[in-house]
């Protein structure tokens, strides 16, 4: 169970991230050429909010399973449990609520101008949050299990 899951989780960083790259790069579009706020940006951004929690929520599954994840007096004193035990989840975690914030704000936003911006703005933060997450584990983006 936890293979299936650890794959799962590991493939589908995949999609989330083609996903909010597809996101900030039409909000970024939309508000530089003031375009109109599609259904297609609609439905990217609730696919993206609906992808980006499922991955959540596979994750959070595996943080009790991990044999990564370790509570002991060694876990703070070394670097790579560490990572595993808080600093993956508090990074991913921060990026969440992020992009949660960004979908659901821009949502109830009567302005095209102004979703575009707010996706953009909070989407990107995230981006680089979940990049600077990834790359502490001493892994590029884009490894291969």
């Amino acid at each position: 169970m936890y293979t299936g899951l650890f794959h799962g989780h590991s493939g589908l960083r995949y999609l989330v991230l083609v996903l909010l790259l597809v996101v900030i790069v039409r909000s970024l579009a939309g508000f530089l050429r003031n375009k109109p706020f599609s259904q297609l940006d609609n439905a990217l951004s609730l696919g993206l909010l609906i992808t980006t929690h499922i991955q959540f929520l596979l994750g959070l599954v595996l943080y009790f399973m991990s044999p990564n994840v370790q509570f002991n007096g060694n876990t703070m004193k070394d670097g790579a449990l560490r990572y595993w035990a808080v600093e993956h989840l508090v990074g991913m975690l921060i990026a969440v609520v992020l992009i949660t914030i960004a979908r659901s704000t821009a949502k109830r936003m009567s302005e095209s101008l102004a979703k575009h911006k707010r996706l953009a703005i909070f989407n990107s933060i995230a981006l680089l949050i979940i990049i600077a997450t990834i790359m502490q584990s001493g892994r590029t983006v884009f490894f291969f299990f």
